[in-house]
């Protein structure tokens, strides 16, 4: 059965073997979307929403501020939005935030773009249009649909999955530093994707188990570990024939327009390629909650027609199409500049305090690529004689806590995640809010 909204002019699928319609739950695929209000008529005297007519009911101060709010920086940003058409439903489409999106990661149609909630509610739609819920004992069993995992990751992928009751394999990137060669990502480096393996647990669940793997998540850069995965192992596992199901490339947490070895770029000619990104870093928006999907159009489609309707508020379609116009993107991207080289410069406190003292500290090596806007950093053992020092979690962990509740100053543990031993992720700050955080760090350390 086609897709519903779908146009029947649609290009061959690439890779061939996969066919979109066979990876979507039947329930879905037959599913007639919720019709909006203003999905036919959005101007005029507007009488068929059952929106309230009057307006808002904010009282304002004569300043244009409420009564609650006695900053008058924040006044400029108040009235702008509650000069707004709150007490209209949004736009449905939001056509020219997407436009702007597939010019800028120079998508060929803004018909591959696909606007959420935050990526987060992005990677919930996808396990709800493409996987069966269910799951064996114990999260085993043959027969079911799963997604595939390659940890140290992102945590909400399983959440997602086990919010809708889905199983979950793991297939690790490489950590132990045997298989490494000392190299940090790439095709066989620290924290790459193990191809080999993620193909032998596919085959394991497909031909032995008979279960389906209908989703491949993965993180990249990744997190906690800051590195891009390879694009050509990415287009190994997207040709595969056996894999029939799709890739999600999240790149939420990525410096766009550092990367030029964005997985988006592929979106163009991989039909079973998903690229889901934010506003929330380097755009600075993580208040507005705006994720991004880029995919083929089908997929485009049938997660519209799958999506909760009016999903992107006013105001935050207002200011999204601001954060992608061409003067703020100018902004952006000194921004981006700026970031980089804090970032560079944050990476350098920590190895000039690695070197102090034959590193009495403790401040062990920084892992992964660094491609992100956040390092990680290792925590080793204090020194005890000529005894070789290993990555120390429990003391990490302490570290991290006189930090946030004794120092006022908050990164994350990572310590308890898959091949990051010891390590704090510290994310890339204003200048004077890195140096305090290195001169923090020392304290805690000489301390702990």
């Amino acid at each position: 059965m086609p897709i519903l909204g779908l146009s029947p002019n649609q290009p061959p699928s690439f890779p061939e073997h996969f066919d979109v319609e066979s990876v979507i739950r039947p329930n879905i695929l037959t599913l007639h979307p919720y019709r909006c209000a203003r999905d036919d008529y959005s101007e005029g005297i507007l009488l068929d929403a059952n929106e309230n007519a009057l307006g808002h009911s904010i009282v304002q101060n004569t300043n244009g501020s409420t009564p609650e709010e006695s900053s008058s920086s924040l006044t400029r940003g108040i009235e702008d939005t509650l000069a707004l058409p709150l007490h209209r439903y949004p736009d449905p489409v939001h056509l020219p935030i997407k436009q702007r999106i597939a010019s800028l990661r120079s998508i060929p149609s803004p018909e591959n773009v696909f606007l959420g909630v935050g990526s987060d509610e992005v990677l919930d739609l996808l396990i709800r249009v493409f996987v069966q819920p269910g799951v064996g004992p114990d999260g085993q069993g043959q027969r079911y649909d799963k997604i595939l995992i390659a940890p140290p990751t992102y945590g909400m992928y399983s959440v997602c999955a086990q919010v809708n009751d889905v199983g979950v394999v793991k297939v690790p990137l490489r950590v132990r530093e045997g298989d490494i060669g000392g190299q940090e990502g790439g095709k066989a480096g620290r924290f790459s994707l193990d191809v080999d393996a993620l193909k032998a647990a596919v085959i394991h669940e497909q031909r032995e188990l008979g279960n389906t793997i209908k989703v491949i998540f993965l993180c990249s850069p990744g997190n906690p570990t800051g590195t891009l995965l390879d694009p050509e192992s990415i287009k190994e596992v997207l040709e595969w024939s056996e894999f029939k199901g799709i890739m999600v490339a999240d790149d939420a947490k990525m410096d766009e327009g550092i990367n030029k070895k964005s997985a988006a770029s592929l979106v163009g000619k991989y039909h079973n390629l998903v690229f889901t990104q934010t506003l929330s870093k380097s755009f600075g928006l993580a208040g507005i909650r705006l994720g991004i999907a880029l995919a083929s159009i089908p997929i485009i489609q049938i997660l519209s027609n799958t999506k909760a309707p009016y999903n992107i508020s006013v105001p935050t379609a207002h200011l999204a199409l601001k954060a992608l116009s061409p003067e703020s993107l100018s902004l952006w991207r000194s921004n981006i500049r700026t970031l980089t080289a804090s970032r560079i410069s944050l990476i350098q406190s920590l190895q000039v305090l690695s070197k102090q003292n034959n590193n009495d500290l403790g401040v062990g090596p920084i892992i992964g690529g660094n491609d992100a806007n956040f390092v990680l950093v290792r925590i080793l053992e204090k020194a005890k004689g000529d005894k070789e020092r290993k990555p120390d979690s429990a003391r990490a962990q302490k570290i991290y806590k006189r930090l946030a509740e004794q120092m006022g100053v908050v990164v994350r543990y990572r310590g308890n995640e898959l091949g990051c031993d010891g390590c704090l992720r510290i994310t890339i700050g204003t200048e004077e809010e890195n140096a305090m955080a290195v001169e923090k760090l020392q304290e805690a350390m000489k301390f702990l």
